[in-house]
């Protein structure tokens, strides 16, 4: 029975990866539920299966200040077993993990930055179906949170911790973090401190913000409008109702108002070198100018202007990439490399310098029509899988993007000048107030203004 649900499921996953592209013309639907739970859907009826996807704003930004680590600890700790309600026995982590290897599907629970998202994967086969659903029922509405398996796991995670940080990346990505977000909970990440004063008592009251009026639900698969209601609805079935009350604003991440270096000594043979700022928030009108802007400035890979400056003219650094990291609040820009620490220092004013000079110019017409040509191009390579389509549409609803998002897409990339690029970066970047990490190496020349 497993080996034969598994290549089911593996003929069914080639399938959708080689059908995929035809599935940006599909609508999408939208509707609430009685217990304001929103649903979005997908209709893919040529291949029997159906992934699930559930957010709630249960993320990191909600963890405690002294408990940062806390979303993604009680995401963890969900899956390590079910208590025994209504006449159903209890299970641990061993059983729970033999009951979804019958099954042939698979369920998941993480937490970001923003958001705790619950996932399930299934055959769409009535009696599969329906275990599965189920099971992810009692998962998402009656975890155990064992107290044994949480003093297993925070053992194993403080020391994978502790080993981390002879790493000088990690070290770097920590202060990078605190520098760019300051007290905001974007810069927080979890220490061996925090670990310490976690419960399974927080984990257990965290977990109530999981509240069905709260949940944003996509789906995508083999079913229709009326089965993805039932699906949700049974998902969602077991969580409290609670008095579902607004929750508690979070405030935005300030804006830098000085540049700041940080060097910070370490005995490695690479410098690790990271520079940004707090960028934008997912819902910026600037969203598409800088998204096709950063591909020309560091996102391309080899072809991008970083590329070009800093590894082919001058052999500086193998990489050098740049991305923008949008979320509810504003996500960092972030710029990067790892270099010779004799030639930190150098790697660092020339990165400044092309950041500082794409702000002032704007990218040139070839590239721009490099940008576009690829971008256009390589769109279908965003949907070619079932979890990229479902990725996407969580994304749709979690931001409140419009439900024509996938088929207006290219034609926002198109739409995008050289003007509208030097316009967005000047609104968002700030190259001279921006902050300069490097773990190893010299110590960086202060920011020219």
């Amino acid at each position: 029975m497993k080996h034969s649900l598994a290549r089911g499921a593996a003929l069914a996953a080639l399938a959708v990866t080689l059908a995929a592209p035809a599935f940006a013309a599909l609508p999408i639907q939208k509707w609430q539920q009685a217990n304001g739970a929103q649903v979005w859907l997908i209709e893919s009826p040529a291949l029997p299966i159906v992934d699930v996807q559930i957010d709630f704003d249960a993320g990191d930004r909600r963890d405690p200040l002294d408990k940062a680590g806390l979303a993604s600890v009680t995401a963890s700790m969900s899956r390590k077993g079910l208590e025994a309600r209504n006449g159903q026995p209890a299970l641990d982590e061993n059983q729970l993990g033999e009951a979804w290897a019958d099954l042939g599907a698979g369920y998941g629970v993480d937490a970001g930055l923003d958001r705790m998202s619950f996932s399930l994967r299934s055959l769409t086969y009535p009696d599969l179906l329906n275990r599965a659903v189920q099971l992810a029922a009692r998962q998402m509405g009656e975890p155990a949170f064992p107290q044994a398996l949480w003093e297993r796991d925070r053992a194993r995670s403080i020391a994978s911790m502790r080993e981390a940080l002879t790493r000088p990346g990690t070290v770097a990505d920590q202060a990078f973090q605190k520098a760019v977000y300051g007290t905001h909970p974007y810069g927080n990440y979890a220490t061996e401190e925090a670990l310490n004063r976690i419960t399974v008592q927080d984990m257990r009251e965290f977990y109530k913000l999981a509240q069905p009026c709260r949940a944003k639900a996509s789906v995508v698969g083999a079913v229709n409008r009326q089965q993805a209601d039932q699906i949700v609805s049974t998902l969602l079935s077991r969580l409290p109702a609670g008095n579902c009350q607004p929750q508690a604003a979070v405030a935005e991440v300030p804006a830098l108002t000085a540049p700041a270096e940080n060097s910070i000594p370490f005995a490695s043979a690479q410098a690790h070198v990271l520079i940004g700022q707090p960028g934008y928030k997912r819902d910026d009108p600037d969203y598409f100018p800088l998204l096709v802007g950063n591909y020309i400035l560091g996102g391309g890979g080899f072809v991008s202007r970083l590329s070009e400056e800093v590894r082919q003219k001058r052999g500086l650094s193998y990489s050098v990439y740049s991305y923008f990291a949008p979320g509810l609040h504003a996500g960092a820009f972030t710029l990067g490399l790892q270099t010779r620490p004799d030639q930190a220092a150098q790697a660092v004013q020339v990165s400044r310098d092309v950041v500082r000079r794409f702000v002032a110019e704007g990218p040139s017409d070839a590239e721009m029509k490099a940008a576009k040509d690829f971008m256009v191009g390589g769109f279908a390579l965003r949907l070619d899988s079932n979890r990229k389509l479902l990725d996407n549409l969580a994304n749709i609803a979690w931001y409140g993007l419009p439900l024509d998002y996938l088929d207006t897409w290219t034609k926002q990339v198109e739409k995008v000048t050289a003007a509208d690029i030097r316009a967005a970066f000047a609104r968002k970047l700030q190259p001279d107030r921006m902050v300069t990490v490097v773990v190893g190496g010299a110590q960086v020349a202060p920011t020219r203004q």
